[in-house]
């Protein structure tokens, strides 16, 4: 594309960083601009009706399966495109921020499919915006072989995991960026940068541009997708149906709209993706209000609690009778120096993951390499040679509203302990996040932003419904801080603490923790240079 061909120019508001014209080039930050033009208003509106969605389910509103769209899950002839090259077999997916480390250790993990991740793994400074594009340049150039400071050499291999990346939310703006006096939509930075520079070259080296789309929350934001794709594939000549994206169905209300949400992106689409944490966590946030969406502790809301049961075998069967993959949720579990502990974590992965396998999923997420083979051999016992199992339709699956909305019979209060933990690990998560750092080992586990959302919505909660009260939280939170400071010099616990207070203690409560963190911390803007 010439960049004659275009005239919307976006302004970088950034202080220039090491090799980030290689990135924000003139071509591409037009190409920006044009996709902020062509699609910020729809944007917009789109989370205008979020809100709007939000106050009639508080307000009673009943959430079912939309009558108006009953024709598109009746139809039995319609597909999504078929698997493309290097998305075939997906049995072993692994996540994680597109920092350099990460990046040549997923890439040589022997996973199939790597996550790269400028989501909920990635604090969105602006240094790991950009260098997380860099990165992801320089590994699809094979020039990102590095050597530490204490002499640890990176290398790539020779058989590299599938790149498909995760753009931000459509809820956050990239302050960095300007088009038209307003901020450009994180999500067109982080999808339209990668496309701009990789997805020709992706397809040179046979594959293509891929991606994961989080947090939709309905069809209307899957089309929004589909017609960026389209949008974009014609601006840099690339033939339509090259992209491939999987949605992550982690809101409620998109567990209601599974079919449609492929059937909207049906030519781009390589299936869905079950993630559980921002699950929890969305059902809270449109539901809290209730006394019959009281969950208990974290860790008692397990994968075989009857709602997450119909949430995940109903997308197995939607994928499954539309052509598209079902991928699995995360093992967040990270490798333990005592032996024990280590073969009863991955005692652990393997259980969940063989549940997995067996009810129809095609693959499923790890967030650390030491994890990818357990999860390759679970997968290999129940798929053998195949590239995935679309076969079982799963006909024998019928799933109702009120079976995606019976949290009623695992609802309770929480223990005194499952309040200490959230405190602990929102305010750690916290801390890290404030200082550039979106992917924490915490207690065992490699956690993101999905881990403090619903930590500090719980937290929310159980005070709302006064099965806990301020007092006890607060005295929590002393403990805590004082724990975190002493364990961690470097953290900035007041910070932490207050972003904890604003966003779990409110008495409204924030939908995100990010956007308003974000533009308090994480902004570091200049006057406009390009």
């Amino acid at each position: 594309m010439s960049t004659s061909a275009l005239t919307r120019h976006v302004h970088v508001l950034a202080p220039a960083g090491e090799r980030h014209d290689e990135i924000l080039t003139p071509a591409a930050l037009d190409f920006l601009g044009h996709l902020a033009a062509a699609f910020g208003t729809r944007r917009n509106d789109l989370m205008r009706e979020r809100r709007r969605q939000v106050l009639r389910l508080a307000s009673g509103s009943p959430l079912d399966f939309p009558m108006v769209t009953s024709a598109i899950r009746a139809d039995p002839s319609w597909r999504v495109a078929p698997p493309a090259p290097g998305l075939s077999d997906r049995r072993v997916e692994i996540t994680g921020p597109p920092d350099r480390r990460m990046t040549v250790n997923a890439l040589n993990s022997g996973a199939a499919v790597w996550m790269a991740d400028f989501e909920d793994a990635t604090a969105p400074t602006w240094n790991n915006v950009i260098s997380g594009q860099l990165n992801l340049l320089d590994a699809i150039e094979r020039r990102i072989d590095f050597t530490t400071p204490e002499g640890k050499e990176y290398r790539l291999g020779g058989q590299l995991a599938t790149i498909v990346v995760r753009p931000r939310g459509w809820h956050l703006d990239e302050e960095h960026l300007e088009y038209d006096g307003r901020p450009v939509p994180a999500a067109l930075v982080d999808f339209g940068l990668y496309f701009f520079h990789c997805a020709q070259r992706q397809i040179d080296a046979g594959q293509g541009p891929y991606f994961y789309l989080p947090k939709l929350e309905n069809r209307y934001e899957a089309r929004l997708w589909n017609d960026i794709f389209v949008t974009a594939q014609e601006l840099l000549g690339i033939p339509r149906g090259t992209v491939r994206a999987t949605v992550l169905i982690e809101t409620i209300t998109a567990a209601f709209e599974m079919e449609e949400i492929l059937y909207e992106l049906r030519e781009h689409s390589s299936g869905l993706n079950a993630g559980r944490w921002d699950y929890l966590f969305s059902v809270i946030k449109t539901f809290g209000h209730r006394t019959d969406f009281l969950l208990p502790d974290r860790a008692k809301v397990t994968m075989t609690a009857p709602f997450m049961r119909a949430y995940t075998e109903l997308l197995v069967r939607t994928c499954h009778k539309r052509g598209a993959h079902a991928i699995g949720g995360m093992a967040a579990q990270v490798p333990d120096k005592d032996p024990a502990a280590h073969e009863a974590a991955l005692a652990k992965v393997r259980l969940d993951k063989e549940r997995e396998a067996e009810d129809g999923f095609d693959g499923s997420w790890v967030a650390h390499p030491a994890l990818v083979p357990v999860c390759r051999e679970v997968f290999d016992d129940v798929l053998g040679e195949r590239p995935h199992q679309l076969d079982r339709t799963r006909d024998d699956v019928e799933v109702t509203a009120a079976d995606l909305l019976s949290v009623r019979r695992i609802s309770g209060p929480p223990t005194m302990e499952g309040v200490r933990t959230n405190v602990a690990v929102a305010l750690r998560y916290f801390a890290a996040w404030l200082r550039g750092q979106g992917a924490v080992a915490l207690y065992g586990l490699m956690e993101d932003a999905a881990t403090a959302e619903i930590a500090r919505v719980q937290i929310w909660q159980w005070l709302r419904h006064r099965v806990i009260d301020r007092e006890t939280v607060l005295g929590l939170l002393d403990d805590e801080a004082a724990a975190l400071g002493a364990a961690y010099p470097w953290a900035d616990v007041q910070a932490a603490r207050t972003l904890f207070e604003r966003t779990a203690l409110a008495a409204e409560l924030p939908l995100f923790f990010t956007p308003d963190a974000y533009a308090r911390h994480l902004v570091r803007r200049t006057e406009a240079r390009a």
